[in-house]
């Protein structure tokens, strides 16, 4: 079963998890929905140059944070 929190856009289905859900296995997608807002996302033209590493290190530790406390979150 697949489960979304997000709204119906156009690509969310042509994530890499998709083959993982297609085929039963457990996956979570967290997504910043950068192909709507870089042209060139997944081209001959993407760059590491493009990417904010200071703030993709700020949600990498807040992500981490978050899944290290999800079992405090059961009753």
């Amino acid at each position: 079963m697949v489960s979304s929190s997000t709204p119906r856009l156009g690509g969310m289905d042509a994530s890499d998890h998709r083959n993982y859900w297609d085929n039963g296995f457990t996956a979570v997608m967290l997504t910043d929905t950068a192909y709507l807002r870089n042209p060139h996302y997944h081209t001959d033209d993407d760059r590491p140059s493009e990417l904010d590493y200071e703030k993709l290190a700020l949600v990498v530790d807040g992500l981490f944070g978050a899944m290290m406390n999800l079992d405090r979150l059961r009753p």
